[in-house]
């Protein structure tokens, strides 16, 4: 199963705000875009359903900027990716035209399954653990990409 690009940036995003140091200023989303080399425009978008999820918080204003929230830090990654992935299928059995085999079809049901068993998978792991060493260092050294 491949994730969306969008479901892979707000992961990438959650992942670099979970090894913010307190005490820090708070990152804005121009600057996690620029770390992560995205334009803006996906960055925000990101973010707005990320705090529709209740995973980060986003203050306006002097002072102001993104963190993670509690519930963000403990977050299963499955539930953040069915979360953000959506519930659409593997296959576009209904798509139009639709597929002639729909009525009788086992790979639907089968692919189902392994979707499943993918987020599953994922269940397990938390935020926090997606960042354990090694991972957290090299996010904490990752600086905006030159443009050009």
């Amino acid at each position: 199963m491949r994730l969306t690009k969008f479901t892979d940036l707000a992961l990438r995003s959650v992942m670099r705000l979970a090894v913010a140091r307190d005490g820090d200023d708070p990152l804005t989303t121009r600057e996690v875009a620029d770390v992560m080399g995205v334009p803006y425009t996906h960055m925000a978008k990101a973010v707005t359903r990320l705090q529709h999820l209740g995973v980060v918080e986003a203050r306006r204003g002097r002072g102001g900027g993104l963190a993670l929230t509690g519930a963000g830090r403990q977050a299963s990654v499955g539930w953040l990716v069915r979360e953000l992935e959506g519930d659409g299928e593997v296959v576009a059995c209904e798509d139009d035209p639709p597929c002639p085999l729909r009525a009788a079809c086992r790979l639907r049901r089968a692919l189902r399954d392994a979707q499943e068993a993918f987020y599953a998978a994922l269940d397990p792991l938390t935020v926090a653990d997606l960042v354990a060493s090694p991972t957290g260092p090299v996010l904490i050294g990752l600086t905006a990409r030159p443009s050009g």
